[in-house]
């Protein structure tokens, strides 16, 4: 990415189910969720959204081997995304389990991400 235009910071939380992807798609879907950037196509190469880079690092507590990177990526509707994993976020206790909500464990996943938008 030769020009960032913004950063910005997400945090997800998955308190049943222990799905550390949809913890990621939150995280993710907070930190572009309350943006508008309508002058970044005036900006970018050929003025075209499909030139626009989207580099997402996100911190997950588990292995990253869980996390299913393509739908991470589908939560971005413009640009080319690159996702990278880290060790980060958070595991604690709900202090209940509920099996009709898909839960194995009371374990809570907590992923943060942040979100490079440039060209």
């Amino acid at each position: 990415m030769e020009k960032v235009m913004f950063i910005e910071i997400g945090m997800g939380v998955d308190l049943h189910g222990q799905d550390i992807t949809v913890a990621a798609i939150r995280a993710v879907k907070d930190a572009i969720g309350h943006n508008s950037m309508p002058g970044l196509r005036s900006v970018l190469p050929n003025q075209s959204l499909d030139e626009m880079q989207v580099r997402v690092t996100l911190g997950v507590p588990i292995d990253a081997e869980k996390l299913d990177i393509a739908k991470v990526k589908e939560a971005f509707p413009y640009g080319q995304v690159e996702v990278k994993v880290v060790q980060g976020g958070l595991i604690c206790s709900s202090g209940v389990v509920l099996p009709e909500k898909g839960d194995v464990n009371d374990l809570v996943y907590i992923v943060n991400a942040a979100v490079e938008v440039g060209y």
